[in-house]
């Protein structure tokens, strides 16, 4: 009988313990919602955040304090539970985030959907997996997709269902990288590395930094224990770069310059990195050729920083007319470059298409890129988000006029163009494409 009691009383324990952690974040995650009130949250409908900054004060002010006042009339607090009715704004927070990891928990209570949004931007979907009116949306599938993605999309539905019954709790993990998106759902990976798509302006990356949204959509639903952790820049770029590695091979050892040719001598190899010595520089290249590829590259800019990655070089001339592009690595926030052309800035194929910005972390922390040249198009993505996507046979205006004459070449070198600036790169890895 006193063994009986004993595992009575560890049950009862334990069960105490789960109650109590609700809306305590584990060590390392910071919680969103303090189980009591809407500190740390604002109210903002579907909107797009790049318009707050067109406003003025007192647009964004008044902006502000409708939604604020909508939220509240349909937002309460219920035993440590945010409850919304199904109507007004959502519950939004303050703060803007970049690379996070996000757990957030969720019941439906009946016949509904609703949704988490990231960086301001719709979104990963909750549904009543069982209502057969939702079927031609989707809701057959399960939660979890990124329902707003255009259709046939990497990630617009979940791989699999894992939802718990309605009217029990489901738990979301959600790793946002960029624009990269994975999703669990109850501890099963439904979302695998998928770009959220701009929902606003499909021709644009998605936003670098926004709120996180708890959607409202019609029907009540309850959240609580939400936490999200921000992820460092070093951690971040381990995490694209394990995506999809197989077939990589790398082209720097990280301690000599071993395969290389060119103007060798005005590059050292410091701490693991290939760095263009200050005041030297030129176009240097791998003694391979190669014809379509996928590279992947880290770089580090300092304060001004300026060089370049040399796409299918042919060994001779500066490698931003003779390669088929020279691709700008560039430190964009430098006040000595803010005139250029914007075929100028980082990412861009230099003088012929710009790259989107706003993508690059701040000078001295590591970017991770990856660039695939297939035929004649380019794409470039920056620390998990896609900045240039271009058909290079299709560039009609130059820069200045500017003729680039090998934007037609099938093959070439791979290399960095310095300019004279301490540029580093690490982790240099080529993937042959067939």
């Amino acid at each position: 009988m006193k063994r009986i009691l004993s595992l009575s009383l560890l049950i009862l324990a334990a069960a105490g313990f789960a109650r109590a952690a609700d809306n305590e974040a584990p060590e390392g995650f910071t919680p969103l919602f303090n189980g009591t009130d809407f500190t740390g949250w604002h109210g903002l409908g579907t909107f797009d955040i790049r318009k707050l900054k067109e406003m003025t004060d007192e647009e964004r002010k008044t902006k502000h304090d409708t939604e604020l006042a909508d939220m509240k009339a349909h937002w309460k607090v219920d035993k440590g539970e945010l409850v919304n009715d199904g109507l007004g704004a959502y519950m939004t927070t303050d703060k803007d985030y970049g690379d996070f990891e996000l757990y957030v928990s969720w019941k439906l209570i009946a016949k509904g959907d609703s949704g988490v949004y990231l960086k301001a931007t719709p979104q990963v979907q909750i549904w009543d997996f069982t209502e057969k009116d939702y079927f031609k949306m989707g809701a057959d599938k399960g939660s979890g997709g990124l329902w707003n993605n255009a259709a046939g999309s990497p990630g617009k539905d979940p791989i699999v269902r894992a939802d718990k019954p309605i009217g029990e709790w489901n738990t979301f993990r959600i790793i946002q990288v960029g624009a990269r998106t994975t999703v669990y759902l109850n501890g099963k990976l439904v979302i695998d590395h998928a770009p959220l798509q701009n929902y606003f302006d499909k021709s644009a990356p998605l936003f670098p930094k926004g709120p996180v949204q708890l959607q409202t959509h019609g029907n009540e639903v309850r959240w609580k224990n939400i936490y999200i952790r921000e992820i460092p820049a070093d951690e971040a770029n381990k995490m694209l770069v394990s995506k999809e590695a197989e077939g990589f091979e790398p082209i720097f050892d990280g301690k000599t310059l071993a395969g290389w040719k060119g103007p060798v001598e005005d590059y050292e190899v410091v701490d693991g990195s290939l760095r263009c010595k200050p005041g030297k520089g030129g176009m240097l290249h791998t003694k391979q050729e190669y014809g379509d590829f996928v590279a992947r590259v880290e770089f580090k800019l300092p304060k001004g920083g300026n060089n370049g990655i040399l796409i299918r070089y042919p060994g001779e001339g500066n490698g931003a007319y003779t390669a088929m592009t020279e691709l700008q690595v560039l430190d964009n926030d430098s006040p000595e470059y803010a005139k250029l052309d914007p075929r100028q800035y980082h990412g861009s194929a230099y003088g012929m298409i710009p790259a989107h910005r706003g993508y690059l972390r701040p000078t001295g922390e590591w970017n991770f890129q990856e660039v695939t040249v297939k035929g004649s198009t380019i794409k470039v993505e920056l620390n998990g988000t896609v900045i240039l996507d271009g058909d290079l046979s299709k560039v009609t205006e130059l820069m200045a006029n500017t003729p680039h004459p090998g934007k037609d070449r099938t093959s070439g070198h791979f290399g960095f163009a310095g300019h004279g600036d301490s540029v580093e790169f690490r982790n240099v890895a080529i993937k042959p494409l067939k």
